[in-house]
């Protein structure tokens, strides 16, 4: 405790604002709980950047911590474009303090003689990875906390390729931030340097989006789509109705009460489209309206959540894992019309439905996997540029359509899924009903998600020490089905538990394990990179022989989970 009063009374010199420094000593003498974990580490990058709860501290999102990241990333441009005239992008989103943080980072890069392209207002995540590559810039920040709770901020980070930060930059950026001072932060903005950006990026970005997420709907079909969607309260109501109206979607109807962006998400538990109890506004004007299909996008409108109608036309949420195939199989046939080139192929994640691999292995493409994140499929495309990148996503409700954009951008799978339930419905079917048929095609992949929160200082030790047991004591069995391997990406390596031979796993390293069992089910487990939490993934398949027989295979699947997770004992 005496190193974190220590770093905290730092906190108290002419380095940092008054209103900082009142906020810091209330704490060192009324709270030392929240001390303790406002100062104990310094906010570290995750999966999906640097997320955290906005207040005073080195473990908090705040002018400070985040001026500083700015001034490590404005040295190292410096270092790695030597010769060049650097700029940068940045955009924000609907949280509070936002706009000011957004500010704040654009002042600091224009006062180290930086370019800066700002957003005047808020907008998708995916039109700032857009942007980066349409304005030649070296660098784009974003400033979200993506679905995280209403006191969370982050940014996130961009390099020139529009993908986010991914090893060994993201190290050498962390290293030139930790050799940096609070008082080496310059804050004083050289306005000049800043422009304002708006309708000539978002009209780029419009057409983008349009012509990658377009295919054949016809006219008729397009208007025959009843459609509702909800922003949450977040960034994409500033184009993907716009997007959809361009494109010839015309029956949309917009959840009012959801429409008008507000940092504190009143309508809903969470922003977030992978919680079923989000969508609930959209499902009640969706059965009013009688739609077909639901969409609803997180704040920073990157994931997005889907409802359709099952055969007795009630609405269900589709989870992500079953998005992203329906979305993969819907570009494979497509790009299959036109020939396929040597090289193209799909991409996901370790710890998304092994189903991807069956429809790229069906198709006679490739299907690249990397860790969780979207900045690892963006660094498929950079590392392999004489391959096509055709599209692809993970379990978390994100996809990515083409190499236009390099994060998840819900704005264009919007449309795609739109064109997808269009055609089906033109041709009598439905999207439920094309989900079927690529489970009696592939067989059915079941996937469920287990995440269990451990808040602060003794959350984080549990969830290592959760780690640590079962790295120490192997699983051999998860209810009454054998282990048959066990990768580590810690340690890069794969076992076979029947022969003991051991193999290198290629993928970096990370904090996941992943247990291949005998009747085809998968279990991962790793701590989430952005918010205090240890999931676990559990994927069961089984074959379709007949279309009737969904419900029943999906239960059998369903226990079959259930006897899986009984080993953790939740």
């Amino acid at each position: 405790m005496e190193e974190i009063l220590s770093k905290a009374k730092n906190w108290l010199s002419d380095t940092f604002d008054t209103h900082t420094r009142q906020q810091t000593q209330h704490l060192i003498e009324n709270d030392a709980t929240e001390l303790k974990d406002s100062f104990y580490k310094n906010l570290a990058f995750g999966t999906g950047g640097m997320r955290g709860i906005m207040g005073v501290g080195t473990n908090r999102i705040n002018k400070y911590t985040l001026g500083k990241n700015t001034q490590g990333i404005s040295s190292y441009l410096k270092k790695q474009f030597p010769n060049e005239q650097l700029q940068v992008a940045i955009a924000y989103d609907c949280r509070h303090n936002s706009k000011e943080l957004a500010q704040i980072v654009a002042n600091v890069f224009s006062a180290n003689g930086i370019k800066v392209f700002l957003f005047s207002d808020l907008r998708p995540t995916p039109e700032l990875s857009f942007a980066v590559k349409h304005l030649n810039c070296q660098c784009g920040i974003v400033l979200t906390a993506s679905h995280n709770p209403p006191e969370y901020n982050g940014y996130k980070v961009y390099w020139k390729d529009g993908g986010q930060l991914v090893p060994p930059q993201d190290g050498e950026i962390i290293q030139e931030i930790e050799n940096l001072e609070y008082q080496h932060i310059n804050f004083e903005a050289k306005k000049e340097l800043i422009q304002f950006i708006d309708k000539d990026v978002d009209e780029a970005f419009i057409s983008a989006s349009i012509k990658n997420g377009s295919f054949n709907a016809s006219a008729e079909a397009k208007s025959a789509l009843k459609i509702v969607f909800t922003s949450l309260h977040g960034t994409s109501i500033t184009l993907i109705p716009e997007v959809l109206k361009r494109a010839g979607y015309t029956n949309v109807k917009v959840v009012e009460e959801q429409a008008e962006p507000n940092g504190d998400f009143p309508t809903v538990k969470s922003p977030n489209p992978e919680e079923p109890e989000a969508l609930k506004m959209a499902l009640e004007l969706a059965d009013k309206e009688q739609a077909d299909i639901v969409i609803g996008t997180d704040p920073d409108s990157d994931r997005l959540g889907i409802a359709v109608r099952n055969q007795e036309g009630k609405m269900i949420l589709l989870n992500g894992n079953q998005a992203m195939v329906l979305m993969t199989d819907f570009l494979l046939k497509e790009q299959k019309k036109k020939g396929f080139n040597d090289g193209d192929f799909i991409a996901s994640t370790i710890v998304s439905t092994p189903m991807m691999l069956q429809l790229a292995q069906h198709y006679g493409v490739e299907c690249k996997l990397g860790l969780t994140g979207f900045k690892w499929i963006a660094k498929m495309i950079k590392d392999f540029p004489n391959q096509d990148f055709i599209g692809g996503g993970e379990e978390s409700f994100g996809f990515m359509v083409g190499d236009f954009v390099r994060d998840k951008d819900a704005v264009t799978s919007t449309l795609l899924i739109c064109e997808i339930a269009a055609e089906a419905k033109s041709n009598n079917s439905s999207v439920y009903e094309q989900l079927l048929q690529l489970y009696k095609t592939h067989g059915v992949y079941q996937e469920r998600l287990i995440s269990l929160v451990k808040k602060g200082i003794e959350g984080a030790q549990e969830i290592e020490e959760m780690l640590k047991k079962l790295r120490a004591e192997t699983p051999t069995h998860f209810g009454e089905v054998a282990v048959k391997r066990v990768e580590d990406y810690q340690i890069s390596e794969a076992q076979e538990l029947l022969t003991n031979e051991k193999t290198i796993l290629e993928i970096p390293k990370s904090n996941v394990l992943i247990y291949h069992l005998e009747d085809g089910t998968q279990i991962a487990a790793r701590p989430s990179g952005t918010e205090p939490k240890i999931k676990f993934y559990v994927s069961a398949n089984a074959k379709l022989e007949d279309l009737q027989d969904y419900d029943k295979v999906k239960s059998e699947l369903d226990q079959k989970i259930d006897a899986a997770l009984s080993y953790f004992n939740f």
